[in-house]
Formats: C-alpha cells, structure tokens, sequence
C-alpha cells in the first residue's frame, strides 16, 4: 500500500452532510469530504455524496467505519428504521466492502446490526472513545452546524450521565445549537438593539450562519445548505436576515447597529456553552478539547475560564488534520478501523 492510498475511510452520516474522512496507515489524513446530504429530502441524497466520496477513493480498498445520526430525520418512521435504511444505503454503495457501524458497547460491528438503536447518533461516543484511548482526561467540545457535543473522559474512559439523545438533552451533554443552522430564535427572546431591549419574531428568518458570517467568524465549509430566505450567502444579505429577526429593514445606516445584534448572539451562544462546560465539566478539566466547524468557540470559552486546549486531530495524534478538526466523528472512526 502506498503512502497515499486510504487505509480506513470513517464515515458520518448526519441529516443535513454527510462527512468522511481518509487515513493512511501511518495516520496522516489524506482527504476530508464535507458535502451536503439533506437526507430528509429521500435516500438518493445520500447515495449520491456516498458515491461521489468513493469515486474520490480512486479505487482503494480501504476499511469502512460508520456512525451516524441522520437517523433522526423525518424521512423514517422511527429511530431504528433510519439506521437499518442508512447501513442499507451505503453498504450497497461500498459492495463489495462491507463497512462496520460503530455500536455502543461493541465498537465496530458488521451489519445485520442485531439492535440498530444502540447504532442511533453514536459518532459522540465514538469521537470521545477513539480520544480516550490517547488522551486519559479531557473535555471534549464538538461544536457543529447544528449541535454542540459536551463530553467529559476520565481515567481513559467516557464519562457521560447519558447515553441517548433525550437524556443528554436533558444533562447539558447535547446541546441544540451550531454554528450554521440554528433557527436565531432559538436562542434567546430578547436582544439589544439600537439603544433599547426588544423582543425577536419567532420566524425561520436568519440561522447562526447569518450571525458568524456577519462576524467575520463563519469557516467557509461550515455553511453548506441553503440560507433560510434561499437568497445569497453575503454579508449585506445576512445582515438583511438578522435586520427582519428585530422588524428592520437593513442598509449602511444601520449595519453597526446589526453587527452588535450579531456579537450578542454570538455572546449569548458562549454563555449558553460556559454553562453546559460548568455542568459536564464538574472538576476543572486538565485539556479541552475543540471539534467541529464551530470550534472557535469552544477555544474562546476554554481561553475564557483559564483552561488549557488543543483541536482534536492534535489531541488524536493524527498527522495533517486541519479540517478534518471539522468532520471529527468521521477522523474518528478512520481512526478506530485503522486500529481494529
């Protein structure tokens, strides 16, 4: 095998991308796919970013890890269905690879999955676990489009107070927010606007994209799905977004005033993970640990509160992972093939 050919290909099927990552066997990431996967639109979605990574491949034969939360889109009736559908999907685009799915308790196990539901938005665990076996005490933070992972690992094992969805909902392990495509009344009721305290409309207006992009903050792969009026991903346009979330109308007169509506937002946002980290984090942790396209945050709340930290593909001993700190579910089950 050739220093350039994939040894393991980790794959994370969410319900809006789906993200891949390729490493060689010495450990050097050799190619990051981000691509856009709106799964609630119909499988075919799916099929077609998994073919166009596989073409990527140039013909390896790489090992294949999945995990996997698209799951929970509106397309399938039920948790269970989504998974065995999605291992469906992409085990006939890999054939004659058989790719293994990252289950709780299991690790990486070949399909017929005997439970699917201990396979359904599993890519937390398999992220936190592949980090354990390296880094023995760490908050790690994966801040993504859409969600935030709060994680705490502890003598080289992940300690959580969850391990499904509703329950980590409810511990401050999963939070509902991203960088990209939050709903911006998700989060708060009532902002500062132009010298006085307002309240938002409770509109699809403007998402956490139009926020960061305003900013100067948002990374270019971070905002792969359609704006939330379908127009033009430009500042001026997310400024005209955010100015419609406080019943304005946008112009040069009052950017300034949309730029610090903006900073709040963002602020709100870092309070709001200070505040899962203070939960989670119980004893102050040696190392945070940031992922996800969303991972300035995580490095100004950790620089915040005095602790020290490290992007993930550092912290995983991986060479060459730059943004592959993006899809870090998907590092991480390149990961654990490689080691399998």
């Amino acid at each position: 095998m050739s220093d350039s050919t994939p040894a393991a290909l980790g794959w994370d099927i969410g319900g809006a991308h789906l993200k891949a990552v390729a490493l060689a066997a010495d450990r050097r990431v050799l190619a990051t796919h981000l691509l856009p996967c709106p799964l609630w639109q119909g499988l075919e979605h799916l099929e077609q970013a998994a073919r166009a990574v596989v073409s990527a491949c140039a013909g390896a034969a790489p090992a294949h890890a999945v995990t996997m939360t698209g799951e929970l889109c509106d397309l399938f009736e039920g948790r269970a269905e989504g998974v065995q559908r999605i291992v469906d999907t992409l085990s006939r685009v890999l054939a004659p690879a058989t790719p293994r799915v990252y289950v709780l308790d299991h690790g990486l196990v070949p399909p017929p999955l005997r439970d699917p539901l201990a396979a359904a938005s599993m890519n937390w665990h398999a992220m936190a676990a592949a980090l354990a076996a390296r880094v023995p005490d760490a908050l790690l933070i994966d801040v993504g489009s859409t969600t935030t992972d709060v994680i705490a690992i502890a003598d080289g094992a992940v300690r959580t107070q969850a391990q499904d969805d509703r329950g980590r909902l409810a511990s401050d392990e999963l939070v509902y927010q991203g960088v990209a495509r939050t709903p911006v009344m998700a989060l708060c009721a009532r902002v500062p606007y132009r010298g006085a305290w307002q309240s938002m409309a409770a509109e699809y207006f403007a998402t956490t994209a139009d926020v960061y992009r305003v900013l100067g903050q948002l990374p270019a792969d971070a905002d792969l799905l359609p704006s939330a009026d379908g127009r033009a991903k430009t500042v001026e346009l997310s400024a005209a977004r955010l100015a419609r979330m406080v019943g304005d109308d946008a112009g040069e007169g009052n950017f300034g005033a949309l730029r610090e509506l903006a900073g709040y937002l963002r602020d709100t946002q870092r309070t709001r993970l200070r505040e899962a980290v203070a939960r989670v984090g119980g004893a102050r942790p040696a190392l945070v640990v940031g992922a996800g396209v969303g991972r300035f945050l995580v490095r100004d709340v950790a620089a915040s509160l005095g602790l020290g930290y490290q992007d993930y593909a550092d912290a995983l001993g991986v060479a060459e992972g730059g943004v592959a700190n993006d899809c870090a579910p998907a590092l991480a089950l390149a990961s654990l093939a490689l080691a399998a």
